[in-house]
């Protein structure tokens, strides 16, 4: 029998850890070097342009240390509706966000299959948290994924990062060109981005290979040169995913 020792945190016995889990889609080199960045540091700010392939690495890491048991949880969470009218929509709280993050869901099921995925969301270790509703939230053993992270507010993104309890990590995704707040200067992502510099253990590193069809690349690389030359237009509040 394994004793307890002395000492005011809250003891655990020591984990058995897993193999890693063979999943569907294999990283290539870009993301196995960012996913050494993410394992290597308690937060990681992800960027990328669409495509790139930000939240299929955040679920990858996640899951990996899920099924190694390295954390009891994965918690997922984005910028949504208010609190407010959250409420006024059916179900419950994961029924409600569905639609919000159905991009993660198709990525979980891409890595390890829909039925595989099914019975770790029904059976509570994938939770979805809206950004409304994480204040007075501690997470403790977690691994908690901010998605659209680029329209998290300043005061959002100091509230968010400041819920991360002991032996817990944190992947914050955006794209500072996809920006949404109506003024971009209020994106959390863009200053703690470059907090990232200062801050020991957060750590920000940007994906630059697409991985959609060639055009897809071109159009992004378009938009993001016109919005350059007129950051007033509308161009500036461009919505892709």
């Amino acid at each position: 029998m394994v004793s307890k020792p002395h000492t005011d945190e809250v003891y655990r016995p020591k984990r058995v850890p897993k193999k890693p889990i063979s999943f569907s889609i294999q990283l290539n080199e870009e993301q196995k070097i960012a996913k050494d960045v993410i394992l290597n540091n308690t937060i990681t700010l992800l960027a990328g342009a669409a495509g790139s392939g930000k939240t299929l690495l955040a679920c990858n890491v996640a899951l990996d240390g899920l099924f190694r048991r390295q954390y009891d949880k994965i918690i997922i969470t984005r910028p949504t509706v208010s609190k407010e009218e959250i409420g006024f929509l059916p179900g419950d709280m994961r029924e409600k966000m569905d639609p919000w993050v159905q991009p993660i869901y198709q990525n979980f099921y891409t890595l390890y299959g829909k039925e595989k995925m099914q019975k770790y969301l029904d059976g509570g270790q994938i939770e979805i948290v809206p950004v409304s509703f994480m204040r007075g939230r501690t997470f403790l053993d977690s691994i908690v994924i901010v998605d659209e992270a680029q329209n998290v507010t300043h005061e959002q993104m100091e509230m968010i990062s400041s819920r991360l309890g002991l032996r817990s990590k944190m992947i914050i995704c955006g794209d500072a060109h996809q920006i949404d707040l109506r003024k971009k200067s209020d994106s959390g992502f863009k200053f703690l981005y470059k907090a990232s510099k200062k801050i020991k253990n957060l750590e920000a590193i940007t994906l630059r290979k697409n991985h959609r069809e060639p055009i897809v690349e071109d159009i992004l690389e378009y938009y993001k040169e016109e919005q350059e030359k007129r950051p007033n237009t509308i161009l500036s509040g461009s919505r892709l995913n």
